[in-house]
């Protein structure tokens, strides 16, 4: 019999309780921040080269962690992409059903709607690149499933912009939230060389423009003839307006005036 004199068992003895000191070295080491390193590694590797370019070892090593202790937290490179895309669309919907949820009145809303997906894009642009580049390299499961909540996302600017364009239908409503949207996105495939607070005004400025462009009848002429509201060509140089364009008349759309040219003889 062991009397009570004979002081502790010695640490790990079944059923015992251990101190802190004497976890063991995988439990009292883990970093909490780890697999936020690992997914921050990820999306920067994978907008740099490309996903089929990158491999577990490379994200370990960016993050500061070897290649095997990866795998504690992801199954495998999709795994981890998988889980970058889950973030940054439950947060999107989280804040959007947040906004919706306040009670404000709905041009209150469309526009916070607006500022968190350009807060958003300016603020997670990597992360963004990613998501619209590497998402069709998902298994098909997870992005089908992540393509709903996508859609979830949209439809809470669909059901706020429908409340103020009762004039345009679903599909019109549905086709003008993701011209809006995609304005926004337009930012993550060039630089604009604008500080970051002058793009956010200007995008959230260009997205709502786009949500209330006017509704046109069946058979209306579009107010621009051409893609992007491109001016007309000028006319031939036989053309009636050419031939009927006094010498003295102010030029045609595209035309040097006479001062314009006098410089170049």
């Amino acid at each position: 019999m062991t009397s009570a004199a004979a002081g502790p068992a010695p640490a790990g003895r079944p059923g015992e309780q251990r101190s802190p000191d004497q976890q063991p070295p995988d439990q009292r080491r883990r970093d909490p921040l780890r697999r936020q390193r690992i997914l921050t590694a990820a999306a920067q590797l994978v907008a740099e080269r490309g996903y089929h370019d990158v491999g577990m070892a490379d994200i370990g090593a960016a993050a500061g962690i070897t290649g095997p202790a990866i795998y504690r937290h992801f199954d495998g490179k999709s795994a981890v992409l998988v889980a970058m895309f889950d973030h940054v669309i439950d947060d999107l919907s989280r804040v959007a059903s947040e906004i919706v949820a306040s009670g404000g009145d709905a041009l209150a809303t469309l526009r916070g709607l607006i500022q968190t997906q350009v807060r958003f894009v300016l603020r997670d642009r990597t992360l963004a690149q990613v998501y619209h580049n590497e998402v069709a390299n998902l298994p098909e499961e997870d992005r089908h499933r992540l393509r709903r909540k996508q859609r979830l996302y949209i439809e809470e600017w669909v059901h706020v912009l429908a409340q103020l364009r009762p004039d345009a239908g679903d599909a019109a409503v549905r086709a003008l939230v993701h011209a809006a949207v995609g304005a926004i996105q337009s930012v993550l495939f060039y630089q604009s060389g604008l500080a970051d607070d002058q793009l956010a005004s200007l995008m959230s400025s260009v997205a709502e423009t786009s949500m209330f462009a006017p509704m046109l009848a069946r058979g209306d002429d579009p107010p621009f003839r051409l893609p992007g509201g491109l001016p007309p060509e000028p006319p031939a140089p036989d053309s009636p307006a050419r031939r009927g364009h006094a010498s003295g008349a102010p030029p045609l759309p595209g035309e040097a005036s006479p001062e314009m040219t006098r410089g170049l003889r």
